[in-house]
């Protein structure tokens, strides 16, 4: 049984064999890829949030070499020791390189479990689908969750925006948030190199409503990238890439191999 919701009305979507649908009717189709658009416009806001096609392309291949690879360990041991259950939903999944890697470490340790990814950015989520697997894929806000009340065991979020009150209601009591965060010396040495005055991450504090810190790990190392346009990638990924002027984005072209630290946190938390 499906774990979404009709995002008009509310009611169960049951599965056919090329759509979703639910009991008054609202029928969603799944594209070819295998994913579903669930996303309604009125939850897009005034502009269409999301990666496009270069961003996500740019992302699945920068991950692909490796350069997360501890951080996609650290947390493929955290959701194996703290899974119990039988849903697990990654909110903001992007094209699906930390979904799929928990649910191939779950298939390897023979953990039943059945998988939801929901991404807003339908070009993502259609990345995602495309690795045919046994995961479920549908474009959707995560301040809008298509899914039902107090159902999932698991919810995973990396870097993604959070939404507190969506993931609690659709955590189960005692149900795990695991949340991925940059620390503070997250690409220190590339921020160097691009502005006059870099500042550090600043780590907000742990504390959120409605959930209980059990535990916490911190992934730290250094970074060797001697490619121009895997470095360019992994600044497309960041926030600064959005707020960074002329004069530094010259800089940034010109950089064609760096060492740069990545510090990571991820962050355990139950549902009280």
């Amino acid at each position: 049984m499906s774990i979404l919701i009709c995002p008009v009305c509310g009611g169960n979507l049951e599965k056919t064999e090329h759509s979703y649908v639910c009991v008054k009717g609202h029928s969603f189709d799944i594209a070819r890829s295998g994913y579903v658009n669930l996303l309604l416009s009125k939850h897009m806001g005034k502009t269409v949030h999301g990666d496009n096609k270069l961003m996500v392309n740019a992302r699945r291949e920068f991950l692909e070499k490796g350069y997360y690879a501890p951080l996609m360990n650290a947390l493929c041991d955290k959701a194996e020791e703290f899974f119990q259950g039988k849903v697990l939903l990654d909110a903001g999944c992007g094209e699906g390189y930390y979904t799929t890697a928990i649910y191939d470490r779950f298939k390897k340790a023979n953990i039943a479990s059945r998988m939801y990814g929901i991404d807003i950015s339908k070009v993502a989520a259609e990345a995602a689908a495309k690795r045919k697997n046994n995961i479920t894929f549908a474009a959707a806000s995560v301040f809008h969750l298509p899914v039902a009340d107090s159902v999932c065991d698991m919810l995973v979020t990396m870097f993604a925006p959070y939404c507190g009150e969506e993931y609690q209601r659709v955590l189960k009591k005692g149900g795990i948030m695991i949340m991925a965060i940059p620390s503070e010396d997250h690409l220190w040495e590339l921020k160097k190199a691009i502005y006059d005055t870099p500042y550090k991450n600043k780590v907000k504090p742990y504390e959120l409503e409605g959930f209980g810190l059990v535990d916490k790990v911190r992934i730290t190392y250094d970074m060797q990238i001697d490619d121009h346009d895997d470095i360019m990638s992994l600044f497309s990924m960041t926030p600064y890439f959005y707020r960074t002027g002329k004069e530094q984005q010259e800089r940034l072209a010109k950089i064609c191999s760096i060492c740069t630290k990545a510090d990571f946190e991820l962050l355990i938390y139950r549902k009280i």
